[in-house]
């Protein structure tokens, strides 16, 4: 479950909306976050943007790394 700013939507709408108090406590999260075009900021990443930024930043091929030696199983 994804949890609210409440502080930081309170300053959004009393402030930046300039609603009053009763009009924001009507509002329903959905509608304030339409009101505040969030929405639109940050869509859902769907397969299709995702292949294209894999394309754009390819992770490194993967190499074999030795194990680290250990001092503890030589013998003197």
């Amino acid at each position: 479950m994804k949890t609210l700013d409440w502080s930081a939507l309170m300053r959004a709408g009393l402030v930046q909306l300039r609603l009053s108090p009763e009009a924001f406590w009507r509002l329903t999260p959905a509608e304030l976050q339409l009101m505040l075009n969030l929405e639109a900021q940050n869509p859902p990443m769907d397969r299709d943007r995702l292949s294209r930024l894999m394309a754009q930043f390819p992770d490194p091929e993967h190499r074999a790394v030795p194990a680290p030696q250990s001092d503890l199983n030589t013998t003197e």
